[in-house]
């Protein structure tokens, strides 16, 4: 799978989108005990392994609206972000450097693990 690094967004453009209202799919493919320990408001889970399987459902939630995928460090985001395109959901972008650098860069009220 071709990944292209235009396909990524930095927490401080994430972090400007909520301020600004803008509406998006803030999609997170961690995994449920990551997703316990530390999330981001507003945040869905939906695990990488079960992403392909339920792309028609990422489909409905997001509409039109743009999908930022994110995880832990910004590995398995881009990759959900790439099967997402791949499947024609052409708005979806990955949050570089996960919820870790949101963690350091935006909200240190999110644990870091």
């Amino acid at each position: 799978m071709n990944i292209d690094p235009d396909w990524e967004v930095s927490v401080q453009e994430v972090s400007a989108m909520r301020k600004n209202g803008q509406d998006f799919l803030l999609l997170d493919v961690r995994q449920p005990e990551e997703f316990s320990i530390c999330k981001i408001a507003g945040a869905h889970l939906l695990p990488l392994r079960d992403l392909p399987d339920r792309i028609a459902e990422v489909r409905r939630l997001a509409g039109s609206r743009p999908i930022i995928t994110q995880c832990h460090h910004g590995v398995r985001s881009l990759n959900a972000a790439a099967l997402l395109r791949q499947a024609g959901l052409s708005q979806a972008r990955s949050m570089a450097g996960g919820i870790d650098a949101w963690s350091i860069l935006i909200d240190a009220n999110v644990p870091r693990y």
